[in-house]
């Protein structure tokens, strides 16, 4: 039965391909340009530190200073907790990847690195002061703003699930690895940030078709046009909500235009928060060699996203 549904889905798409064209490149032609304009330069450079940190050792020399707070916040070690940190500065998905790479060097056991999941793959200070704050709103404070509010949602959920017994939850001894050589790790590092640069663009690419497919004929316009009559949200927002569901990008970029007001700010935020079906897919894929489960991940984005807003709200109210 699934492979028959999928086979339909497969033509069906193929058949809605094949009579909107233009549009379905179009939306090809904007994922490549986030790719080339935002991701590739912004994640890069941050995929290679991580594994480079991952192989280096820095998780068990960071991990005990960061050892203390750690296991009283979050009941998690303190090597699994760089991962907040990174997560929170490199942005999606750099913390599920550091984590991946934590599993692998046997720094975090599977359970542990599932909890972590849930609050250390986030977004980072680049795209939010970068192209919310500033390209949406004009305001580098906002973007500021937001990414406190990101960083606090984060912090949030990591104390909701804190287990208590975090001492049953030490990391394996790592005696038997073998010594760190850069010569030999920054190569594999390199081709291994490439390999997870081109998932990330591949999935961004793939919903930015999948959205200009929906814009063709002026479905999604109509569909929101009526929708707005109903609700009590803006059609460009209500636009933002349901491409953002799909692929941040394109949620972030339908906020253009949308005034510096505590509710837009919220919206940004819980879209950020969120980070979109394709950002669910990008880590997915992250994933598929690791023992961790995801399903952590997707409660730990739903929550972030609600809290996010929360938070978002509450401070541009106080601080703005």
């Amino acid at each position: 039965m699934k492979e028959k549904l999928s086979v339909l889905v497969s033509v069906s798409a193929i058949c809605l391909m094949c009579l909107a064209s233009p549009a379905v490149i179009e939306g090809c032609r904007r994922g490549l340009l986030i790719c080339w304009e935002l991701i590739l330069p912004s994640l890069f450079p941050f995929f290679l530190l991580s594994i480079l940190l991952g192989k280096s050792g820095f998780a068990s020399a960071a991990g005990a200073g960061l050892e203390r707070w750690s296991r009283r916040l979050f009941g998690v070690g303190g090597e699994g907790a760089t991962a907040l940190l990174l997560g929170l500065t490199g942005g999606y998905p750099m913390g599920a990847a550091y984590l991946r790479e934590l599993e692998k060097r046997g720094a975090v056991r599977p359970e542990e690195g599932g909890r972590l999941l849930r609050f250390c793959n986030n977004s980072g200070p680049a795209f939010l002061v970068g192209a919310l704050g500033i390209g949406v709103f004009g305001s580098r404070r906002a973007g500021f703003l937001l990414w406190l509010s990101h960083a606090l949602a984060a912090v949030t959920v990591g104390l909701l699930f804190r287990r208590r017994e975090g001492a049953a939850a030490s990391v394996p001894s790592r005696s038997g690895q073998p010594p760190f050589s850069f010569r030999a790790a920054f190569p594999e590092a390199v081709r291994e940030a490439v390999t997870s640069c081109l998932t990330v663009c591949g999935f961004v690419v793939c919903f930015s078709a999948f959205t200009g497919l929906l814009r063709s004929g002026g479905w999604l316009e109509a569909g929101l046009g009526l929708l707005s009559s109903r609700l009590p949200l803006e059609q460009k927002q209500l636009e933002a909500l349901f491409l953002g569901f799909f692929e941040l990008g394109g949620g972030v970029g339908a906020m253009q235009g949308l005034p510096l007001r505590p509710e837009n700010l919220a919206l940004g935020a819980l879209l950020v928060g969120w980070g979109g079906v394709s950002v669910q897919f990008q880590t997915l894929s992250l994933l598929a060699d690791s023992e961790m489960k995801s399903a952590p991940h997707l409660t730990g984005r739903l929550l972030s996203a609600i809290l996010g807003a929360f938070w978002a709200y509450l401070l541009s109210v106080l601080l703005l």
